[in-house]
């Protein structure tokens, strides 16, 4: 089984970046991002696949993990890292049968028994949030804040990697409820230069 060895986990959304993703996922790479995912659920299949493709040649090119989100079909189609699952995914015992230990599994959780049932059912790591308010998680509800995140650290014994609007001011009190890391979408995304607020967050961390 590979090894988490990332802090930082770039999530993709083309719809919130100024560049093409592609261009955008290099330069983070350029930076120093170890792990991306790429979640673009709108995207027709072959859309998909081609992306995937660029991705896992960028991403192999600066030793970088990618994980494909939900479709565990392109994700070993491409030969990605991991697949990270989300609520209306397979399964993870299920998952785990089709990639083997060849690959890394991430679940998305929202709350202490999501985060104990993914780990008790083998999940390799998972997203918990949102942490604070962002748009991109508006219909998870309310934030679930920093003592939830301070709940699951101590029933879970996998890595945990915060989500929802964590910037780089707030980082330290991520890191302080004992996190493993945190995942960005439209914190680097969505910045001027995608390159340098990366470097801002590696840095952080």
């Amino acid at each position: 089984m590979q090894a988490i060895d990332f802090r930082l986990y770039l999530i993709t959304d083309r719809k919130a970046t100024r560049l093409p993703l592609e261009e955008a996922v290099e330069e983070a790479l350029k930076a120093g991002l170890k792990a991306v995912q790429l979640r673009e659920k709108d995207m027709t299949d072959q859309e998909l696949l081609v992306l995937a493709t660029r991705l896992r040649e960028l991403s192999s090119r600066y030793g970088a993990k990618l994980f494909i989100n939900d479709r565990v079909d392109v994700a070993l189609l491409v030969g990605a890292d991991g697949v990270h699952l989300g609520h209306d995914s397979m399964p993870i015992p299920v998952v785990r049968v089709l990639v083997g230990d060849k690959m890394l599994i991430a679940k998305s959780t929202h709350g202490v028994d999501e985060a104990i049932e993914a780990a008790r059912k083998g999940a390799d790591f998972i997203t918990l949030g949102p942490i604070y308010e962002t748009p991109s998680k508006l219909m998870y509800g309310d934030p679930i804040g920093l003592e939830t995140l301070q709940k699951v650290r101590k029933k879970v014994n996998i890595p945990i990697f915060a989500i929802g609007g964590i910037k780089v001011y707030n980082i330290s009190d991520v890191m302080g409820s004992r996190a493993d890391g945190i995942a960005v979408i439209s914190g680097i995304l969505s910045s001027d230069s995608v390159f340098n607020e990366t470097k801002k967050y590696l840095e952080s961390l």
